[in-house]
């Protein structure tokens, strides 16, 4: 023993100081590679494809403290220059493929970790409109981090590909994979991922229009927010979506309050593409509220027709004339003020020429989409009754000619109202005339006696069940 003792003690020694010499000679011989990741500062996507790729397939296999450090800029500049070079199916398999794979092998899980997601963030940031490209990098990674049983990565990459079947609308696809993903978390309570997932499943739910699901959902991800740290991009998420769903149940105000909130956040984080919806559902609020009650007065004073606030028409020119409003003046911007200033005429053909002019700023939103259309079937049923109200008999031809809109749609929506109870009248085809009668008082008699005949019915029927049982004793 005295004798093996020393022989260990003598070879331990010789490695220790070879390595930090290694180390020394590694850190003087990345010069080279830091010289490429310089020289492609001023080269175009295409130049800089084979450089990076070089980068990381270089043959001295070096992948110390400063070469990894090189390194992992330079995947993050390929996967830029691919999406700049428009080439997608080559951002595919980049994370995946034989690329980065030396590079994967020889760091740390924690690291690989925050470079695959730091690389799929900005993919999706770079190229937002390919969710295509986007869900197939998500299947991948899930995939590799199967095989390599990253449990971790691979949850945090589910959770983004439940996020991308959501802006695909494949609502059924993303319910089933949040479903299996939140079962996983719960076990192992992460609250983080929680909060997101949770958040994602409110919207799916949401897209489903099953509202008590979403809020359920939505209280579940604020709940386990309340635990945790949450980041201002974060937290704007989950207020947008109460606003989101508060507006869905009519609560104008409330929803106001949200979308405010959300939007505030965003404006201090400079995120333009985020801030401007919650700027264009703050102005939705305002039209909406201000016509909703509107109609309520007229309804109330029996005059029909929608009353011009003029208060929401100078709340919604404040916010697009302020200080936010410039900032972020565009399209989107103009479409609303565009549908606030047609709804506040009540002029119908003005209003679908607005939607017609600016579908995608209005139509590809599913909030605005589903309130405008709902605000659209308001503004026809007020102005129909307004001008229907003094006729006891009109021609459908002149309230068309009056409204200003095709002679069916006018003929359908009336029938509509008719089959609804909005008024009481009927349509005589053959004439093309509009028949209007007048609503009569209820008959309190006829509605007591229809009672009581009710009342007399049940007694009738339990009498006639007794004396079947009685008889059927007696026999």
């Amino acid at each position: 023993m005295e004798v093996d003792t020393p022989a260990a003690s003598t070879s331990a020694p010789p490695p220790e100081p070879v390595q930090p010499a290694a180390e020394d000679d590694e850190e003087e011989d990345c010069s080279d590679l830091a010289d490429l990741l310089d020289s492609i500062s001023d080269a175009t996507p295409a130049d800089k494809i084979p450089i990076l790729t070089s980068i990381l397939n270089e043959p001295k296999n070096r992948y110390g403290s400063t070469a990894a450090a090189l390194k992992e800029r330079a995947v993050y500049a390929l996967a830029r220059a691919y999406c700049e070079d428009n080439r997608h199916d080559a951002v595919v398999t980049l994370l995946t493929g034989e690329t980065c794979a030396p590079f994967f092998a020889n760091i740390t899980k924690a690291k690989t970790a925050k470079v695959v997601r730091a690389v799929l963030d900005s993919v999706c940031a770079l190229a937002p409109e390919e969710l295509d490209m986007q869900a197939q990098i998500c299947q991948n990674i899930i995939a590799w981090c199967r095989a390599e049983k990253r449990s971790f990565l691979r949850q945090r990459v589910e959770a983004k590909m439940a996020s991308v079947l959501f802006q695909q609308d494949k609502y059924g696809e993303a319910l089933t994979l949040v479903d299996r993903l939140l079962v996983e978390l719960k076990k192992l309570d992460d609250k983080q991922l929680l909060v997101e997932v949770h958040l994602v499943e409110s919207k799916i739910h949401h897209g489903l229009r099953g509202m008590a699901k979403s809020k359920a959902a939505l209280t579940a991800s604020r709940t386990s927010a309340n635990a945790i740290y949450v980041a201002p991009s974060l937290q704007s998420q989950i207020d947008m979506m109460s606003g989101v769903l508060h507006c869905e149940e009519g609560d104008y105000d409330t929803a106001h309050s949200y979308f405010l909130e959300a939007f505030e956040q965003l404006d201090q984080l400079d995120d333009r593409e985020k801030a401007v919806p919650c700027l264009k559902y703050m102005m939705l609020c305002k039209i909406l509220d201000g016509l909703n009650k509107a109609l309520g007065l007229s309804a109330a004073t029996g005059v029909a027709g929608i009353r011009s606030d003029h208060k929401n028409e100078a709340d919604i020119s404040g916010m697009i004339t302020g200080k936010r409003g410039v900032k972020y003046a565009g399209r989107n911007v103009d479409a609303m003020s565009s549908i606030a200033a047609a709804a506040s005429k009540r002029s119908l053909k003005e209003y679908e020429a607005v939607l017609t002019e600016y579908s995608h700023e209005l139509q590809d939103d599913l909030l605005i989409k589903h309130h405008l259309s709902t605000l659209q079937e308001q503004l026809l049923e007020s102005n129909l009754i307004r001008i229907i109200e003094p006729y006891s008999c009109v021609e459908i031809e002149h309230v068309a000619s009056l409204i200003d809109m095709p002679l069916p749609v006018v003929e359908k929506k009336l029938s509509q109202m008719i089959l609804d109870g909005k008024f009481h009248g009927i349509l005589d085809q053959g004439k093309g005339q509009l028949i209007v009668y007048e609503e009569a008082d209820q008959d309190q008699a006829m509605e007591k006696g229809l009672k009581v005949i009710e009342n007399m019915d049940k007694v009738v029927t339990s009498l006639f069940g007794r004396s079947q049982a009685l008889r059927s004793m007696m026999v």
